[in-house]
């Protein structure tokens, strides 16, 4: 399996954002081919990286339950589903999950579901994961091993403590995570000191801060993709430095 980076935190702090900042950062530096999925049901991280979304691997788990053409085998048919939904970009492919099973779920689609995420993981060296705040999803789905977890915040307390949350509720989870990193957005510095439960959940040397840039408010506004802010973005920079810390040790 190749190198995993999922990406959490509650809505609104920019992580959907910061997950496409990472794309680019490995598509740039050879660090390919990568797989990107969605994992957020509220899947927006094809808009991020400029690209068109037709079909989730939800729909397909529910075509599964009712629209299996005769004659052929549901796994065949999901295969043709999941190859369908992936959308295939310069350096990465990418694939939406949309939204978990909900009342009346089918087992079958779903074994055969992350039956076929598992084979097609293994194609790809690396893997970003952006998730919906909870980490059950992806669990539950996809990933069992994480070599880095990005929890993404705003400077405000409420989405500190989230940050907190998910990272003990992910200890509880049956996944191995190697590293847990915190990324404090829309700051322009660090603070003089984080409260005792940000340090204790994470410790000072895995907290990074990346800076407000209005420049993200103008592109979403615009209908451009952030995958597309020029090199000299104050979050560009900012998310360019602190991935060089993380990962430039996993270039060729």
């Amino acid at each position: 399996m190749g190198f995993t980076v999922a990406l959490g935190g509650k809505g609104g702090t920019g992580k959907t954002t910061i997950a496409g900042l990472l794309i680019r950062y490995f598509i740039k530096h050879g660090m390919k081919p990568v797989l990107a999925i969605d994992a957020d049901s509220n899947a927006n991280l094809n808009d991020v990286l400029g690209v068109c979304l037709d079909e989730t691997l939800s729909d397909a788990r529910e075509m599964m339950k009712t629209s299996v053409p005769t004659g052929m085998t549901k796994d065949v048919f999901m295969q043709m589903k999941m190859e369908q939904s992936m959308v295939e970009a310069e350096g990465f492919d990418l694939v939406a999950m949309g939204r978990p099973e909900g009342p009346g779920c089918y087992c079958a689609a779903n074994n055969l579901l992350s039956s076929l995420m598992d084979r097609l993981i293994k194609n790809y060296r690396y893997l970003v994961v952006d998730n919906e705040a909870g980490m059950e999803h992806f669990s539950r789905l996809t990933q069992k091993d994480i070599d880095f977890l990005l929890l993404v915040s705003d400077p405000s307390r409420r989405g500190l403590a989230a940050a907190c949350r998910i990272a003990e509720l992910v200890r509880t989870l049956p996944m191995k995570v190697a590293e847990v990193r915190l990324l404090v957005n829309q700051m322009d510095s660090s603070p003089p000191s984080w409260p005792e439960e940000v340090i204790q959940t994470f410790g000072e040397d895995h907290i990074h801060v990346l800076p407000k840039d209005p420049l993200v408010a103008q592109y979403d506004f615009e209908g451009k993709p952030t995958l597309t802010l020029p090199e000299d973005a104050l979050i560009v920079k900012a998310a360019d430095s602190i991935f060089d810390a993380l990962f430039s040790r996993n270039r060729e």
